[in-house]
């Protein structure tokens, strides 16, 4: 399932990165990479706030569609 489906407080782990390339490596720059936990902290509207390797990060719903958990 994607991240915009997840509870708020739950941890997940990363199963999958979609999209293209480009927009795979700027995700894994950002700390987002397969098998790591990702912590959803505030979802507005779509976007969601998540705590992922020790850093809060924001990211917009369609980023957020590409991270499956």
């Amino acid at each position: 399932m994607p991240l915009t489906l997840a509870e708020v407080g739950e941890q997940n782990v990363i199963k999958r990165i979609g999209g293209r390339q480009d927009i795979r490596a700027h995700l894994e720059n950002l700390g987002f990479v397969v098998g790591s936990t990702v912590t959803v902290i505030s979802a507005i509207g779509g976007n969601v706030i998540v705590h992922v390797k020790e850093s809060r990060i924001a990211i917009s719903r369609e980023m957020a569609q590409k991270i499956i958990i």
